[in-house]
């Protein structure tokens, strides 16, 4: 068996070879990455960024634009520490890993084996489950759950075993792997498991067998506490003014589900790490890298603290984050070689991290996006523009969807998808860009033109014809 998947990871490193495209790193991309930054920045509102684009692993841009620090009027530079978001959890995911080589924690094992007092309705819920987001556990990071006087209140403090008795305290929303569904919570336990399995804290372990081996030395766990030099400032927008970052407690800001402070220049050590085997086996990072599969028929686009999709044909690894007054993208064009990390101090129901990494992205390497096609079905589209348009409007005909699909559209989902379809204006058109059978439903990627900018919709159609889950996100 190990000899299978040592020659299967070869097999795919030859491919990605030949497949691969070499970047254009020329001046005439470089003056077009600075217009396209500094127009995205203004359209955008962003104080500050550091943009970091690597080719096999070595630093080919480290750049920075605007402010660290408004009120002080500081420069971002390269070595600037903005917050990571949920980009801090393929860390996490690495750190399970590295515990799974030496086998001390099994994927496949029940949470209860490494948290004897979880309760029996977590009986069936794996590590696995844990990584991929498909446990069923609840959100505990809802406006209802962390507001003043919720459960997870973000403004008051709880020792680790009091948050996973709130945890606990939880119904779950569906049975394991029954459905997919991004949770935080998730990787909350994580960090918690990562202590009881090392008796170690989760920021301790990162630091001692990934961030310290790796030089990444200006990486670790955030702190309002301690005097940490060149670290950003985060903001946030409210009705078009800029304001600080709200405050959080320690508690929050040391969780397991993105709370770290990192640079692009570290992050050119944990790219270049991801080619090797300095970390993980190459079998390891496979698995973290593969789509996870569930119960109801759907091969979803997430592996272990990685999205794992595709740009026009090829392997794209990535993971967007966002934390107090901070947003964060890591987008890894494998078979190019190709990495862009975009950081930025303004929150992102404002700021799109991920469309500026991308744009960035496809200067390096033309032809990324996906053309046009013939579109066949256009009551299928219709639907979209209906389906669109009702959620812009916050008033989405949940007749439409799949039954199961329904109660995943709670009325905090749809008034943020509301909010943000509203602040990219009209709807112009959509383009059908790929269509596709995916076990027991059919996968169509638009663009969608709007106003103010172009985003990607990912549409799946169950076999009556009903939404089976509906994703808006930038190209």
């Amino acid at each position: 068996m190990r000899n299978f998947l040592a020659s299967a990871a070869f097999l795919f490193y030859c491919v990605a070879l030949l497949a691969r495209s070499e970047p254009q790193i020329t001046a005439d991309v470089d003056e077009q990455v600075d217009a396209l930054v500094r127009t995205e920045m203004k359209r955008q509102h962003i104080p500050g960024m550091a943009l970091g684009v690597y080719s096999d692993g070595k630093l080919v841009s480290a750049r920075a634009y605007g402010l660290a620090n408004v009120e002080w009027d500081v420069p971002v530079q390269p070595d600037t520490l903005f917050q990571s978001g949920s980009v801090g959890k393929q860390f996490v995911a690495t750190a399970v890993m590295i515990l799974f080589e030496e086998s001390k924690v099994g994927l496949d094992d029940s949470v209860q084996k490494y948290f004897s007092d979880a309760p029996e309705t977590w009986k069936n819920i794996t590590v696995r489950n844990l990584l991929t987001h498909t446990s069923g556990l609840g959100e505990y990071e809802s406006e209802e759950r962390t507001k003043p006087g919720g459960p997870f209140d973000l403004r008051l403090d709880f020792t680790e075993e009091e948050l996973f008795k709130k945890i606990v305290a939880m119904p779950l929303d569906f049975k394991p792997c029954e459905r997919w569904s991004y949770r935080n919570t998730n990787y909350v336990l994580l960090g918690m498991l990562i202590h009881r399995v090392t008796g170690e804290f989760y920021g301790d372990f990162l630091q001692e067998r990934i961030f310290r081996p790796l030089g990444m030395s200006s990486t670790r766990v955030i702190s309002d506490g301690d005097i940490i030099p060149h670290r950003a400032a985060g903001y946030r927008l409210d009705d078009g003014k800029l304001k600080n970052q709200e405050w959080i407690s320690p508690t929050f800001n040391s969780t397991a589900d993105g709370a770290l402070y990192f640079t692009v220049l570290d992050l050119e050590k944990w790219d270049a790490a991801l080619y090797t085997e300095k970390v993980l086996k190459k079998s390891s990072l496979e698995q973290m890298w593969t789509p996870v599969a569930c119960a109801d028929g759907k091969k979803y686009h997430y592996g272990f603290g990685w999205w794992v999709e595709e740009a026009n044909g090829r392997r794209l690894f990535e993971h967007g984050g966002a934390w107090q007054g901070f947003s964060a993208e890591i987008s890894r064009y494998v078979n190019d070689r190709l990495t862009v990390v975009v950081l930025t101090n303004l929150d992102a129901s404002h700021s799109d991290a991920r469309r500026i990494a991308h744009e960035v992205a496809n200067l390096y390497v033309p032809g990324l996006k996906m053309s046009p096609i013939r579109d066949t079905e256009p009551k299928v589209t219709a639907l979209l523009s209906t389906t669109l348009v009702e959620l812009a409007a916050d008033k989405p005909s949940l007749g439409s969807f799949a039954s199961e699909e329904r109660s995943m559209w709670l009325p905090e989902r749809i008034k943020g998808l509301s909010e943000r379809l509203k602040s990219l204006g009209t709807l112009n058109s959509l383009s059908l860009l790929e269509s596709k059978n995916e076990d027991s439903l059919r996968h169509y990627i638009y663009r969608a033109a709007f106003a103010d900018a172009a985003m990607q919709v990912d549409l799946y159609l169950n076999q009556d014809g009903k939404i089976a889950a509906l994703q808006v996100r930038s190209e």
